[in-house]
């Protein structure tokens, strides 16, 4: 296996490891039962918190089990009775990490709803839907507790399971929908919602499709998709630039189709269906645990489709895609989870073996030599180094270069969290200061699994801030208010506990004009 492989194999094991911060917490005080809702399918009954509502575990499509596995959603089918909506579904089949044993239940696309009590029929707010992250291949929309969001910023959250892994992005010569399982998902969920959200006090015309790293690219994915017309109104994009491509791999990006079919024809090998006459009804009867067992450890969606014709970053470049409002931004230290993980894994980072690591990663002539001169590396600073090159290569440059693309279109605010003390996601001690490196916004934002995060005062005031620009870019597409900092749309805003602060780049800071010379 070479190098590159080993390294990346690490890297999503250690997303896996830092999942685990996402598992949710047993509930500390038993919930009141909430207002029964109605919806086009039948009634939910859910649970009234203090000073807002949960609505858990609503389906949106039908299982895609059976006959539907590997086939575009369908709708979901009406029940007569009312539905018990106060604890959440089945996340989508995924390995063990985020999920507590990881899930095999087919049956998982669902989604959760969060109200403030102000929100009712007639008394609408706007609504955020929540892409999770997690390489494509893990995760849940359970995982993000929205109510301090919910209640603060005064708008409705929706969070989405979506199909995931083998089971979300399997392409194959002749299935519909090939490569795409997974977006074609979120696009049914944004369907529901522009469809059902009214009865919840949503505002069906004021939605946000919103996601960080794998779901903040699937959110370019739809900003890209024609079949995702008319489904939301604004968009943010959190560490998921749009320019990802598969030769940065701790990034999400999509592949063309030739390529996800070649990866679906190993997996039809794999799962003994290669040589079978009808490969799709054999794999269809393969036990989801031996699909998790033999797919790659990365996913990708396929562009070169009928929901996604180019690639995202192309279409952009073209000024292919729905012209709404964008929020985009990324983290200082994206890159220094990743670092510090393989380094704990038993990969020293030194000035003898730094340029094998930087040539593992960038194999073309002449880039490694590039990389090497630019990072350094010294006797002792090898870990935050390769960090920072996971980093800007990875996110922080094209996110900028995202952010370009994009604000010669469409109105675009730029943001870069950078609270060198985030709280830690995960238990241990790393073995350099991580600052604030890929997810680390996230609890400023959500309670992940339900759990707050022990943040300071200034921590709290920082996410008091942050969920008041994003659920004010939601309400009005401009995140700007009275309470706030000015956050100008020539700028970078970063964001740091009691250091709020527009910068005019921060290209300099993380060698962008480097990157865009070595291509």
């Amino acid at each position: 296996m070479s190098m590159h492989r080993v390294m990346t194999t690490l890297g999503c094991a250690l997303t896996a490891v830092l999942a685990t911060a996402w598992s949710a917490a047993p509930p500390t005080q038993p919930a009141r039962p909430a207002t029964t809702v109605r919806t086009n399918d039948g009634p939910v009954r859910g649970a009234a918190h203090d000073g807002y509502r949960t609505f858990e575990g609503i389906p949106y499509a039908a299982p895609p089990t059976g006959g539907l596995r590997w086939a575009p959603p369908h709708r979901a089918a009406p029940w007569s009775g009312v539905r018990d909506a106060t604890r959440p579904a089945s996340a989508c089949p995924q390995p063990a990490g985020e999920v507590p044993g990881g899930s095999t239940d087919e049956d998982c696309l669902h989604l959760n709803v969060t109200t403030p009590d102000s929100a009712r029929p007639g008394n609408s707010r706007p609504v955020i839907v929540w892409l999770h992250g997690g390489g494509f291949t893990t995760g849940a929309g359970s995982s993000y507790d929205a109510h301090r969001m919910a209640t603060r910023g005064d708008v409705v959250v929706v969070s989405v399971n979506y199909r995931l892994g083998a089971l979300g992005y399997l392409a194959h010569s002749g299935l519909p929908g090939s490569g795409t399982f997974g977006l074609a998902d979120q696009q049914a969920a944004l369907r529901w919602v522009r469809s059902e959200i009214g009865a919840f006090g949503g505002d069906a015309h004021n939605v946000t499709l919103a996601g960080e790293s794998a779901g903040g690219y699937s959110v370019c994915a739809q900003l890209a998709s024609p079949a995702a017309a008319g489904l939301f109104d604004r968009a943010i994009i959190e560490s998921g630039p749009c320019t990802g491509s598969p030769d940065r791999p701790f990034a999400p990006s999509s592949v063309p189709l030739s390529t996800a079919r070649a990866a679906g024809a190993d997996l039809a090998a794999k799962a003994g269906c290669g040589s079978a006459r009808d490969a799709l009804t054999c794999l269809r009867r393969v036990p989801v645990s031996r699909l998790l067992a033999i797919q790659e450890g990365d996913q990708h969606p396929a562009y070169a489709t009928p929901l996604l014709p180019v690639d995202p970053a192309a279409a952009i470049t073209a000024g292919r895609f729905h012209h709404v409002p964008v929020l985009i931004g990324n983290n200082h230290d994206e890159g220094n989870g990743w670092a510090a993980g393989i380094v704990q894994a038993g990969n020293p980072v030194t000035p003898g073996t730094w340029p094998d690591v930087v040539a593992a990663f960038f194999p073309a002539p002449g880039q490694a030599k590039a990389i090497v001169h630019e990072y350094p590396v010294h006797r002792t600073d090898g870990g935050p180094v390769f960090g920072a090159v996971i980093g800007d290569a990875d996110f922080a440059c094209p996110t900028a270069d995202s952010g370009g693309l994009l604000a010669a279109q469409v109105p675009l605010w730029r943001y870069e969290f950078a609270d060198e003390h985030a709280p830690p996601l995960t238990a241990g001690t790393p073995p350099f200061p991580l600052g604030a490196p890929h997810a680390s916004e996230l609890p400023y934002l959500f309670d992940l699994g339900g759990r707050p995060r022990a943040l300071t005062a200034a921590q709290h005031r920082l996410a008091d801030t942050m969920i008041d620009y994003w659920t004010r870019f939601a309400r009005t597409a401009d995140p700007n208010g009275p309470s706030t900092p000015h956050w100008s749309r020539r700028t970078v805003l970063s964001l740091a506990p009691d250091h709020i602060v527009p910068t005019r780049t921060t290209s300099a800071r993380h060698h962008c004009a480097f990157w865009n010379t070595l291509g």
